[in-house]
């Protein structure tokens, strides 16, 4: 495996973008330590509220890329029933919407039946659609890091996904309707 970007290094190529931002996010679940007791409460009936209006890094920084036209956006592809977390992450995108990150949602039957690389899970960030950072999982979802790429292959075809996936998603509030 490359070397990966982790912590601050990792962090930092958010802020480097210069246009725009899509991540494509395959996982039905994602360990991080620091959501436990949130994912916990929201599972009895008691989600954080206060976490959802609280100041963000991330949130400054996507409503601050927003504002100058850089958007972040992201498409979640999800298994319908949808698990513990993906119930938790989908509760918890409100937070992100209101600091003007854009999150769409599509069934994974249908992104599968569609091409995209759901199976396995595929994570990646399509950056400025100059670069793309994969990301590592160990087989306990956690995040290992990030890998780099610069391909023009690799980048055209995250761009393929994006577009895909970006034109067959729809928007959090139609799809928790359609549940």
């Amino acid at each position: 495996m490359a070397d990966l970007l982790t912590g601050d290094d990792f962090g930092a190529i958010f802020t480097t973008v210069r246009r725009s931002a899509f991540r494509l996010e395959t996982r039905d679940r994602y360990d991080v330590p620091s959501e436990h007791e949130r994912v916990r409460r929201f599972l009895a009936g008691d989600p954080d509220e206060d976490y959802l209006l609280a100041a963000h890094d991330w949130g400054a920084m996507t409503r601050a890329a927003a504002a100058e036209g850089r958007p972040f956006r992201r498409v979640r592809v999800v298994t319908v029933p949808l698990g513990d977390y993906s119930q938790y992450a989908a509760w918890s995108a409100q937070g992100n919407l209101a600091a003007g990150e854009e999150i769409r949602y599509l069934e994974r039957d249908q992104a599968e039946a569609l091409g995209l690389p759901v199976r396995p899970p595929h994570d990646a960030w399509l950056l400025d659609d100059e670069r793309v950072a994969v990301l590592h999982f160990d087989d306990e979802d956690h995040l290992l890091g990030a890998e780099m790429l610069t391909d023009p292959a690799a980048v055209e075809q995250h761009r393929a996904w994006r577009d895909t996936a970006w034109k067959a998603s729809v928007s959090r509030d139609e799809f928790l309707r359609s549940l």
